[in-house]
């Protein structure tokens, strides 16, 4: 007799065929020591690897256990990860990256830590991380930046537990950018924090370096912030306020003290509001882009193969 499925592991993958069967042993451990059914929900993220065949043959040894996605391009860890939701069979669900950075042993931490809460999500707090020093300079700015600009915790990663309610709740998104922190928690506040560990890098580089990391943050602002249009809106009325007083002083000095005004003066004048001006529509622009992404339904993935 099958019992029902109580955790699905979802396993965003990315050029990873040297740690996806480590991977999938570990996790495999973990719940043969907890005697809980358990699901693996691979999402090959359009790997250029072979990682699809590592997948393969783990889905043939293990068919019962294991749920495989093949994306028909790349379209980044959140959107690979949100895919992986919507297959997810399990009351609980649990996201970990495939680098075995985090050890799968960890899960142990979040599963006790979600049974002494009951809280809708639980996240693996990492003290230190053993990623390079470009990348860790990154990683806090972009965590910085969400913590400012989103008035989050910025303490989330990417190996949480949450409940399938939660995730039911989110995946009628269907922006072409997920960004899945912050749409978890436009949902829920009940999130609490477990300690784990973060290894070296065993085998393959990051697919994140300090630009994609740069872009993502700027993605992240413009899908999901009014950041940069509050900007043009505060900045445009202290530029305007600094103007006007320019121009008093410069008529009044016109008027009393018969001064010329001077080519140099205007001519920088110029200058200053067309860039203000060229500036602005720029970030309407970009708004205005993603705008007509969204209504154009671009989606957030397409899957090319499940097995």
């Amino acid at each position: 007799m099958l019992h029902p499925v109580k955790f699905s592991i979802v396993v965003p993958v990315f050029n990873s065929e040297q740690s996806l069967e480590e991977l999938f042993a570990g996790v495999s451990l973990v719940f043969e020591t907890l005697q809980e059914p358990f699901e693996v929900v691979f999402v090959d993220d359009y790997s250029r690897d072979s990682s699809w065949d590592v997948i393969t043959r783990l889905k043939l040894k293990y068919p019962d256990l294991i749920t495989a996605i093949k994306l028909s391009r790349n379209f980044g860890q959140h959107n690979a990860t949100f895919c992986g939701l919507s297959f997810a069979k399990g009351a609980l669900i649990i996201t970990i990256d495939d680098d075995l950075q985090t050890p799968p042993s960890e899960i142990t931490k979040l599963i006790a830590k979600y049974n002494e809460s009951k809280a809708d999500m639980v996240y693996g707090s990492i003290i230190h991380k053993n990623h390079s020093q470009m990348r860790n300079i990154g990683s806090q700015s972009f965590k910085a930046s969400a913590k400012v600009l989103h008035n989050s915790r910025g303490e989330g990663s990417s190996f949480r537990l949450l409940t399938s309610e939660l995730a039911k709740k989110i995946l009628h998104h269907h922006q072409n950018f997920i960004f899945l922190d912050e749409v978890l928690l436009w949902y829920t506040d009940d999130v609490v924090f477990a300690e784990v560990m973060h290894l070296p890098r065993k085998y393959q580089q990051s697919g994140y370096s300090f630009t994609s990391l740069l872009k993502l943050i700027a993605n992240l602002v413009l899908y999901y912030t009014m950041v940069p249009l509050k900007f043009l809106v505060y900045g445009g009325f202290i530029i305007s306020l600094v103007t006007f007083f320019f121009g008093l002083y410069f008529i009044v000095k016109k008027m009393v003290y018969n001064v010329p005004l001077g080519f140099t003066s205007l001519i920088v004048t110029i200058l200053f509001s067309t860039s203000i001006i060229l500036f602005s529509l720029g970030v309407l622009g970009e708004y205005l882009s993603r705008i007509y992404q969204v209504q154009n339904r671009k989606p957030p993935y397409s899957i090319k193969k499940v097995i």
